[in-house]
């Protein structure tokens, strides 16, 4: 009897260390910087905290929403590293819809949740997001930066002209 029950016992904390120990592949937690990169093409690396720094020279930066730009959102005490979400989809000058990771749920993406500008000059710089545990937007608002455009920025006109390399005389 007691070696059943010796037996039956260490089956269960082989199977309890199994569940909880990492697999390679599922101890990695999806992360909003690399789904943002995936969905948008916008090719910056590194915590979302650093993305808007990172794009000024590369892509266009605004505070208007458009369809396919990332909103960037600063580093503050409750997201400390930031965060990126793709906008999906603009219903309005102060709401979108957005498709990011890492956000209600741990690892998890959401597709097509409402982010709304909540800021007092209208410019994106304070955003509620949708939280899907409570089924709302979230109750507080969030430091953003701004929109990073996907395509790079417009070469000027002189650099782009063409250049006449010989002349036949």
């Amino acid at each position: 009897m007691l070696k059943t029950l010796r037996a039956a016992l260490a089956l269960v904390v082989s199977a309890l260390l199994l569940a909880t120990t990492a697999n390679p592949l599922t101890a990695a937690v999806l992360q909003c910087a690399p789904y943002a990169r995936e969905i948008s093409g916008i090719q910056l690396f590194g915590r979302a905290a650093s993305w808007w720094d990172q794009a000024a020279g590369h892509y266009d930066r605004g505070n208007q929403p458009r369809e396919g730009a990332v909103l960037a959102f600063s580093a503050s005490r409750s997201m400390p590293a930031g965060h990126v979400a793709m906008v999906s989809k603009v219903m309005g000058p102060r709401e979108v819809l957005i498709t990011h990771a890492n956000w209600s749920y741990r690892g998890g993406i959401e597709r097509n949740v409402r982010a709304v500008d909540v800021s007092p000059n209208n410019d994106w710089s304070e955003v509620k997001v949708w939280y899907a545990p409570i089924g709302d937007l979230g109750l507080r608002p969030n430091p953003a930066h701004g929109f990073i455009y996907p395509q790079a920025p417009a070469q000027n006109d002189a650099l782009a002209a063409p250049v006449q390399i010989a002349a036949a005389y």
